[in-house]
């Protein structure tokens, strides 16, 4: 099957590489030249581990290229996929119009019998919306509209693409099942089909029950923090319970950030006010997860208040693990908190090559202990696998102070152990006198 992917930053990428070594033959389109040449190069705009290896077999074997030329990537695509990561505002409002405007541009050239499958985050209405334009310039030819939600994980995305739990398909007709059967053979055959309407609400609603599951359980931390229970320990009381289950995502730990599940929460919320329908669980979870992402700056000032002049260290700036983009960072936000705070920040990050404008007054170090060294205290922000190798020893060396900011308990095993430090996560009580000045 001959393969056109719009949109080449993260989703767009690696559904590409992926699509390609199923053995498709694939070219991907982006309005930005710059990164269409990188791509071209095996270069992606965002970290992705194996992708650059990926990208570059799919290169070497012919089945994959990249180009500027819009008509070039789709006039001969048997199926054209929308893979846009929709942007968001600093409020999770979506720039949906952007993402629809180069849909659009394409229609001119798709070809008679093409698929035009949608896996980038719109709101539900987004394709019924698209073929309405369509019919306006189809001049004769069909093509059928589908959607196949995303279901990517940041530095896990390869993985999850190629051994899906299952796949949720929705098209308008039987016609398309065949070719988009197809298409995702090589990866499962366990797929849900609905319409399209039912696959867009999907992705809303597993997000949505993601970001209420992940406010319910820090409200309930919050709660253990202040009472002596631990969040843990009530996670796994949760879990036992069959009708909750053992993979329920119900660990208590920072809030979510990044957009991807904020997105969705506004998304029902606007389409709630558009229908006239309230939606008084989705505006809770918004404002609940609000409220969490204070949580290091309200455990860091009962510690260490006056937090002018303090040095605070920070390991990790990326939203996670294996990724370099430091777009809507809950580590960035805590950065730039502390300088308003008067203290002083000193980072670390594997991934991250330079500073930011944004990060204007915080010190770079090159290593974990660099970064710890000086400070009252320690916040471990991205889960990098390295941090778990540095020697507690070397940071009782180095550090003024002997606290640990650890929301998800990372380094639980290790330092939570150790009683020379204050270890402080969620959902634990913790000491409100550590690392205070005498």
């Amino acid at each position: 099957m001959n393969v056109a992917v719009l949109g080449l930053w993260h989703l767009g990428p690696v559904t590409a590489a992926c699509t390609a070594a199923a053995g498709h033959t694939v070219i991907g389109w982006d309005p930005d030249a710059e990164t269409v040449n990188a791509l071209a190069e095996a270069r992606p705009p965002v970290a992705e581990p194996g992708l650059p290896a990926l990208l570059a077999e799919g290169i070497a074997s012919w089945r994959l290229r990249f180009s500027p030329d819009l008509h070039e990537a789709v006039a001969d695509a048997d199926l054209v996929w929308v893979a846009f990561d929709t942007p968001v505002d600093a409020d999770d409002r979506a720039d949906v119009d952007g993402v629809v405007q180069h849909v659009r541009a394409a229609f001119p050239h798709l070809k008679d019998g093409a698929i035009v499958l949608s896996s980038s985050q719109l709101p539900v209405g987004s394709l019924a919306r698209l073929e309405q334009d369509w019919a306006g310039v189809a001049r004769g030819r069909r093509v059928s509209f589908a959607c196949l939600p995303e279901n990517l994980r940041l530095g896990r995305a390869i993985d999850t693409f190629m051994k899906p739990d299952r796949i949720v398909l929705g098209v308008r007709s039987d016609e398309a099942r065949a070719p988009l059967l197809a298409l995702v053979a090589p990866f499962t055959d366990r797929i849900e089909w609905m319409s399209v309407e039912s696959a867009e609400m999907t992705k809303h609603a597993i997000n949505a029950f993601l970001a209420t599951s992940v406010a319910f359980i820090n409200e309930i931390a919050a709660l253990c923090e202040q009472t002596g229970a631990d969040a843990r320990e009530v996670e796994r009381g949760l879990k036992s319970e069959k009708r909750i289950g053992p993979h329920a995502d119900l660990g208590p730990g920072a809030a979510f950030a990044g957009g991807t599940l904020a997105r969705d929460v506004v998304f029902l919320r606007a389409l709630g006010h558009t229908v006239g329908r309230p939606t008084p669980l989705m505006d809770g979870v918004e404002a609940s997860n609000r409220e969490h992402r204070g949580w290091a700056r309200r455990r860091l000032e009962s510690l260490l208040a006056p937090l002018t002049g303090r040095t605070i260290a920070v390991w990790g700036l990326t939203d996670r693990p294996g990724a370099d983009t430091l777009r809507r960072s809950a580590a960035v936000e805590l950065c730039r908190w502390l300088l308003e705070q008067g203290a002083h920040v000193r980072v670390h990050d594997p991934a991250v090559k330079a500073l930011s404008d944004e990060l204007s007054g915080v010190a770079r170090a090159f290593t974990p202990e660099e970064a710890a060294a000086g400070a009252d205290a320690l916040v471990v922000a991205t889960e990098w696998p390295a941090y778990r190798e540095v020697s507690l020893d070397a940071l009782i060396g180095v550090m003024a102070g002997r606290v640990i900011v650890d929301a998800n308990r990372f380094l639980a095993a290790t330092a939570g152990a150790d009683r020379r430090f204050t270890m402080v996560s969620v959902g634990v009580a913790g000491r409100r006198d550590a690392g205070r000045r005498d």
